[in-house]
């Protein structure tokens, strides 16, 4: 009888009464829905191992899907309680990955991760883990004492690989003139349990033993590497054919003249294929301590009399291959037929002509499978002469299979192979506190040294992914020569003009470092010479810093908090720099350092600040170049929608988090009007201050002041203007509209601890009765009136607020402060739809007294809209003065060391012109007055 289905029946795993939990403490433990393949049916754990934990005292909660092979009625009826959220469960419990935005911060999550080996793809999964504090236990990790894997579907990934393969020897035959009796068995997920699919396997052995195989193409020989579960799961399957073991060195004999009524098979150990470079010897110790040391003949040896390889070998970087593309051209070279065959009865081009790869390790003991099939796409034909796959099982090579989620095709019968090694160690795993330091736990060394982050960081013993994952990164930016390298630190919407600019040139690579690695990826893919990592500035200082060495130049979109720090960075390795914020305090600090570091730091380099400076310098130094003398500067500036798009009482709509937008609207403000200082103190009443600006009257816009404009006077050296303000557009409505948010003290950056539970909403209506002082309980009408009081008796501050939900019992988001939960709010309800765009307006107005008395007002103007299917004008007006910025420091255009402004004639007078020639239209006019 099959040995797998006996082992469906086999040992009840139970943990001693020592680990359990008393049943008086009521643990709780998740099963999550797999949601990230589509073929991924299986679960860690079966019904029966629920009814274990629930018969213990264990509330095991399971989320709904219908794709779960074991319906969920059974897990209902083994007591577990089937809904969608599961932040109750302190242990939650999953096949493959999490989709980041599922992670769930400060829990215990089991899972197989694939980040072991720093593999690019879950390096944003792994990023995501340590930013929630999350404790990762990794399957792939949990080994016995002697290295060996305790809980894995290795068994089942062998029993699904050769099924599948004997699936595609039987279509590979077909196109190349035969048919055979493994025409009849199909992929293994086409059959309802295993045992189906061993009687397709037994059918089709049947017909070998009678003589049906064609004569033509000799005796079949398969080889298995590895004699783990992988390998014997394997060779379950081709047990059931008419198969005869012989040793390695037998292959030959029976490749050639071997039994036509069976098939012959060997399983390849380590001792059968590697040998020490210098003298041919294999010592298995020295082996496990020095693999560099050795080589395998296995391609000369065995390869050349195998039909088709099952390989089942871990590999890592330092062992032996089993096969090179170069090996691979040498085995599909056209066999010497000893006997002339017809037409009907072909011989085989090649040998060897197919590979299971079940490790489904890309690049390793096979070293041309590149990339994994899948179980839609199942085969392909590797052409070693032209290194190509054809997605096809035609054409010439080799016929790959190389599926890496090979147990999901027998979901039922790896969920309960894979719950029977899993089980015992579910106990200890649910006493697991991923709030308490790693040092506090007691884990058995299996659970424990699989524990790969806890507490934010990687555990000791798996520090080295980080360095796997520099040094990755380090070869793919250096790998090309003679270029001149950018360190682009953000990925947002006006990253993509700077990263276009720059990569016109193709001596210029771009490398975008972003949190979000996703992002980073679809920007990069869009254009030549830029390659994506994952960054997340704000813990791995380490990694920023080694990231800085390697370029020669770092451009930060980051928020200007992050900038010191980078900036630091860039001195210490005597980097350039390039950013649009505003020269803050803590950045002027390292002036001195930066200078003697001689290199150069170019801030304020955007739209506001940065074209507004640059226009505003160009038309100082004419008239002071004029003799004139300039008696008032205004600027206002404003992000805005196309006015087509104002649909909401806000006027205005998002395409970032709103957070900044909203804390602007409680800063304060100081600027010059007609001599006297004007001070808008912090706390709210910069809302109340905006005033009607009508230089384009069909826009309907109002202004209202920004910052400390008083400050550019020195700056820009108009210390004889009498009024001197900047400032910021919105359409009319906007200030007044957020002045009720302002009143009702959401704007708010404390802590709220109401809003950061997970598992209870709380109300609008809550929320504002709370801020006010009310009862929650107080009648809709009498709410909605102290509502109305509270903001002023202003029906379109109530209308606003009714249009946006929050007089309502619709929940409010989850957040750690009001004005986060706010921002979350807005950015959902007021964001871009596709197909809109936005709008840039920016207006300078002069004041000049010529010698000759007459006062000229220069009106200087940009306005520019956003492309839908292109650019935004935010992205464009931001983007191409970073770009343009950084092609100049680039090519020695900007030679000034130290801290820089755009403000003098040297970087203003290029950079405008070459904004020209990008479309930003920029128009000038002027007023006399006697």
């Amino acid at each position: 009888m099959f040995r797998l289905l006996r082992l469906q029946s086999s040992r009840k795993p139970r943990p001693t009464g020592a680990q359990r939990r008393d049943k008086h403490h009521r643990a709780v433990m998740a099963i999550r829905r797999e949601d990230v393949n589509p073929w991924e049916r299986r679960a860690p754990l079966a019904p029966r191992h629920v009814k274990e934990l629930n018969n213990d005292g264990v509330k095991v909660l399971v989320q709904p899907s219908n794709r779960r092979a074991i319906h969920e009625k059974f897990y209902m009826k083994a007591g577990a309680i089937i809904q969608e959220d599961i932040s109750e469960a302190s242990l939650i419990v999953g096949v493959k990955r999490p989709p980041e935005e599922k992670v769930i911060p400060r829990k215990t999550y089991a899972f197989f991760s694939h980040t072991i080996k720093a593999q690019e793809a879950n390096m944003g999964l792994l990023d995501d883990l340590l930013k929630k504090e999350v404790r990762l236990i990794d399957y792939e990790k949990m080994v016995d004492a002697n290295g060996y894997r305790i809980v894995a579907f290795g068994q089942w990934a062998g029993v699904a690989g050769m099924i599948n393969i004997l699936h595609g020897l039987g279509l590979r035959f077909l196109v190349l003139g035969h048919h055979t009796p493994f025409m009849h068995i199909g992929m293994a997920h086409n059959y309802r349990n295993v045992s189906q699919a061993i009687q397709a396997v037994r059918d089709c052995g049947y017909e070998i033993s009678i003589g049906l195989m064609p004569r033509s193409i000799g005796p079949l020989t398969f080889c298995f590497t590895g004699t783990g579960n992988v390998s014997k799961g394997a060779q379950d399957i081709i047990n059931e054919l008419p198969v005869e073991y012989v040793e390695p060195h037998e292959l030959k004999d029976v490749s050639e003249t071997g039994d036509m009524n069976k098939v012959y098979a060997t399983v390849l150990s380590r001792r059968h294929h590697l040998v020490r470079k210098s003298d041919g010897i294999y010592d298995p110790m020295e082996y496990e301590d020095h693999p560099e040391l050795y080589t395998s003949h296995f391609r000369t040896s065995v390869a050349p009399y195998t039909t088709c390889l099952i390989n089942g070998i871990y590999w890592d970087p330092h062992t032996p291959r089993l096969l090179r593309r170069l090996d691979a051209q040498r085995l599909i070279r056209p066999l010497k037929s000893s006997c002339a065959l017809n037409e009907g009865s072909p011989a085989l081009p090649h040998k060897l002509l197919a590979i299971c790869d079940i490790s489904a390790d890309t690049g390793g003991s096979i070293e041309f499978m590149n990339e994994c099939t899948t179980i839609d796409k199942p085969f392909c034909i590797y052409d070693a002469d032209q290194h190509i796959d054809h997605d096809s099982v035609e054409g010439n090579g080799i016929l790959m299979c190389s599926i890496d989620n090979l147990p999901a095709q027998l979901p039922i019968e790896a969920t309960e192979y894979f719950g029977d090694r899993l089980f015992p160690y579910i106990w200890e795993m649910l006493l697991s506190d991923a709030t308490k330091p790693l040092s506090e736990e007691e884990f058995s060394p299996q659970v424990r040294d699989a524990i790969i982050t806890s507490n934010g960081a990687l555990t000791p013993k798996f520090e080295y992914i980080e360095k796997m994952r520099e040094k990755r990164e380090k070869a793919q930016i250096l790998k090309k020569i003679g270029m001149k390298r950018v360190l682009l630190l953000g990925s947002g919407y006006v990253s993509g003009p700077v990263v276009e600019y720059l990569t016109r040139d193709e001596r210029t690579q771009v490398t975008v470092a972003s949190v979000l690695l996703k992002q980073a990826e679809e920007l990069a893919a869009k254009y030549p010479n830029t390659i994506p990592i994952m960054l997340d500035a704000s813990s791995q200082e380490g990694h920023l810093a080694s990231l800085v060495k390697d370029h020669d130049l770092v451009i930060s979109m980051l928020p200007y908090s992050f900038h010191p720090t980078i900036a630091k960075h860039c001195i210490r390795r005597k980097v350039n720099m390039v950013t649009a914020s505003y020269l803050s305090p803590a950045m002027k600090e390292l002036q001195s350092s930066v200078e003697e570091a001689g290199i150069t730091i170019v801030n304020e380099m955007g739209l506001d600040p940065g074209i507004d400076h640059m226009l505003a310098m160009e038309c100082i130094d004419q008239a002071k170049a004029d003799g004139c003398t300039v008696e008032s500067y205004s600027s206002f500036c404003g992000g805005l929608l196309a006015p087509e798009c104002s649909d909401n009482p806000l006027r205005y709509k998002f395409s970032w988090s709103p957070y900044g937008v909203l804390l602007n609207t409680i800063s304060p403000a100081v600027f010059l009007r007609d001599g006297e200082v004007v001070s808008i103190p912090a706390g709210g009443t910069l809302m109340d201050s905006s005033t009607t600006m009508d230089f384009f009257p069909g826009f309907n816009l109002e202004g209202f002041p920004n910052r400390d404009s008083t400050e550019y006077a020195e700056l820009y050296g108009i210390q004889t203007a009498h009024t001197l303000i900047r400032g910021t557009l919105r359409f009319k409505g906007f200030s007044k509209a957020m002045g009720a948010f302002v009143k009702l003290g959401l704007i708010n950056t404390e802590p709220s601890p109401i809003l950061q539970h997970p598992t209870s909403a709380v109300s609008w209506k809550e929320l504002l009765c709370q801020q006010m002082g009310l009862s929650s309980s107080i009648s809709p009408e009498a709410f909605e009136e102290a509502v109305c009081k509270q903001v002023g008796e202003d029906q379109f501050r109530m209308d606003t607020l009714r249009w946006l939900g929050m007089l309502s019992d619709d929940a409010v988001p989850h957040a750690d402060t009001i004005l986060a939960a706010l921002a979350k709010h807005l950015e959902a309800k007021l964001s871009f739809a596709k197909g809109e765009r936005d709008l840039i307006i920016l207006r300078n107005d002069v004041g000049i007294r010529h010698p000759t008395g007459e006062l000229e007002t220069r009106q200087i103007s940009l306005v520019v809209y956003g492309e839908p299917s292109g650019f935004s004008a935010m992205a464009k007006t931001v983007g191409y003065p970073i770009g343009i910025a950084a092609r100049m420091v680039l090519d020695g255009e900007i030679g000034t060391k130290g801290l820089v402004v755009p403000m003098t004639k040297d970087i203003y007078g290029p950079a405008l012109a070459r904004l020209k020639e990008e479309g930003l239209h920029i128009v000038s006019k002027s007023t006399l007055q006697e």
